[in-house]
């Protein structure tokens, strides 16, 4: 299900479950993640958990996946 931007904005993520990368080692200068619905992501800084998060539709998620992958970032 694609959300639109002002959809995934609107989503509350006061209770939100974020997650970091396996490969931080329990370092803090990386980003934390946490599903949206429709397959959407957040990201944040982990730093700085209180700066409002970035919020990704699905389609933008996968396309930035599949950059990372063919090496194109």
């Amino acid at each position: 299900m694609t959300r639109n931007k002002e959809e995934l904005y609107a989503v509350d993520l006061s209770a939100a479950a974020w997650r970091k990368s396996s490969f931080s080692n329990g370092g803090e200068g990386c980003i934390e993640i946490t599903d949206l619905p429709g397959g959407g992501v957040a990201l944040r800084d982990s730093k700085n958990p209180g700066f409002p998060a970035l919020r990704y539709t699905a389609e933008e998620w996968d396309a930035f996946r599949k950059g990372v992958v063919a090496g194109e970032l």
